[in-house]
């Protein structure tokens, strides 16, 4: 008998956590763009905002919004990796309080090392995904290459008043994270083989979780900014709304919420690779805190959560909300003025 194909024995790195570590892609940006800076009006948002996806103007106050994501396994199981990268990719979308139409997929196979009958699996899992969204997946671009890669291009479509950036935060709004933080710290436990059962069902159930909320929060004005919280980790994507919006944040490390048992991996050495990455690009603008804090504020976060910037004075009504599509959510922080330090996390 065959033995079962361990898919992530044949990536480098897992999920969203073998993104190019923030500071490497910057310069990256910087040195391709050569000082070339789009000039069409109607491109509403492009590469140079840092945000989630590009949006462009159609007319009759509506936008197109365009993304792609791709990334190697996160987990063995080739029906939940097409399903977790689909829900990835889809969120970009609902990120900018917008409604997916269309996706299409990108698909790199090692078609001499795994069977390719799990490729198909791979799109099945896609195909559902697609379904709960509801859109098509409507075809997509393969090759062969020396690891599986697997994601999604997608267009949405959002009224132009409700779109939501990641840079348009104001001093005040207290911040909301709709998903707990910790997948990166679970499947590293996974890789070595130490994780509880338990413990990876609740990381893969997180990760399966569409971001649905996104439309629903798009059409609310007191919504100020939105984002996702993806491979540079809650510090990574909450000092890009700081540094869009030229303010600062405040984060209350106990109102976080965290995937259970993430301590426990932690102490047995659990900790991503990209977690150090994140910090080494821009842990310099972060105050003093711990290793075990540290670890769990950078971890690249693969499908994770949407992190909403709302008014103070319609917090309730947003929580009301958000209690009517089944998310049962508290602050976790605010952002400020500017100042020297960007992100202050009190971690009692």
């Amino acid at each position: 008998m065959d033995l079962p194909v361990k898919l992530t024995q044949y990536s480098h790195g897992a999920g969203c956590g073998c993104k190019i570590a923030p500071a490497v892609l910057d310069q990256i940006l910087k040195s391709s763009s050569n000082g070339f800076t789009p000039n069409d009006p109607k491109l509403l948002v492009g590469h140079d905002k840092k945000d989630d996806a590009a949006v462009y103007d159609i007319g009759n106050g509506r936008a197109i919004i365009s993304t792609t994501d791709f990334f190697m396994p996160i987990v063995d199981d080739a029906f939940d990796f097409g399903r977790i990268a689909s829900v990835n990719a889809i969120s970009d979308v609902y990120a900018m309080g917008g409604k997916p139409l269309l996706a299409i997929a990108i698909l790199g196979w090692p078609v001499n090392k795994v069977p390719t009958e799990l490729a198909s699996r791979v799109l099945e899992g896609a195909r559902t995904v697609c379904a709960e969204a509801g859109i098509l997946l409507a075809g997509g671009h393969s090759i062969d290459n020396p690891e599986p890669v697997f994601g999604l291009a997608v267009t949405g479509e959002v009224a132009i008043n409700n779109l939501k950036k990641n840079a348009t935060a104001e001093a005040g709004n207290i911040l909301f994270l709709t998903k707990p933080i910790g997948v990166g710290i679970l499947t590293t436990a996974q890789k070595k083989g130490i994780v509880t059962a338990e413990d990876f069902q609740a990381a893969v159930t997180s990760m399966l979780k569409l971001n649905k909320a996104g439309e629903i929060f798009g059409t609310l004005p007191y919504v100020t900014a939105m984002t996702d919280v993806t491979g540079f980790g809650l510090l990574g994507h909450l000092g890009e709304m700081a540094d869009g919006s030229n303010l600062s944040a405040q984060l209350h490390y106990a109102k976080i919420p965290l995937l259970n048992n993430i301590h426990h991996y932690i102490s047995q050495n659990c900790v991503p690779g990209g977690t150090k990455r994140n910090w080494d690009s821009y842990g310099n603008g972060i105050s003093d805190i711990n290793e075990t804090t540290q670890a769990i504020l950078c971890d690249p976060q693969t499908s994770g959560g949407l992190l909403v910037a709302v008014k103070v004075e319609n917090e309730e009504d947003f929580k009301q909300i958000a209690l009517q599509i089944d998310l049962n959510i508290e602050p976790i922080g605010k952002f400020i003025p500017r100042e020297e330090t960007r992100i202050q996390v009190f971690e009692h």
